[in-house]
């Protein structure tokens, strides 16, 4: 019962931690690889206090979980960014009849 309050409040306190509860002037997004590390290390520390039944399995289930969330988090970010990449090009090869260059050519200066 002692090990479900601590896991309970642990994971309350992690909750209410990343919530933007006062920034009224400003709010500042949390990266896709921030959220995939603060969900992986939770998750790890649940899973590795409970199977390791101590603070050391909570400890490594935390780092493991923070480094897959992370590595999770940024595959999903270049995904995001790739299909934004090409939905611009779609639209730009229709507004304009030919995808945009790469390179900017210049008059040759003779």
């Amino acid at each position: 019962m002692k090990k479900l309050i601590l896991y309970t409040g642990i994971v309350t306190a992690l909750v209410f931690s990343t919530a933007n509860l006062a920034h009224a002037q400003e709010k500042k997004v949390l990266s896709e690889q921030g959220r995939g590390a603060i969900i992986g290390g939770a998750g790890g520390a649940i899973v590795g206090g409970l199977i390791g039944h101590n603070v050391g399995g909570a400890l490594i289930g935390g780092a493991v979980g923070a480094g897959g969330g992370y590595i999770i988090g940024n595959e999903s970010r270049k995904h995001k960014e790739k299909k934004r990449i090409a939905a611009y090009r779609a639209a730009y090869y229709q507004k304009h009849g030919h995808y945009p260059n790469a390179y900017v050519y210049s008059k040759s200066r003779n």
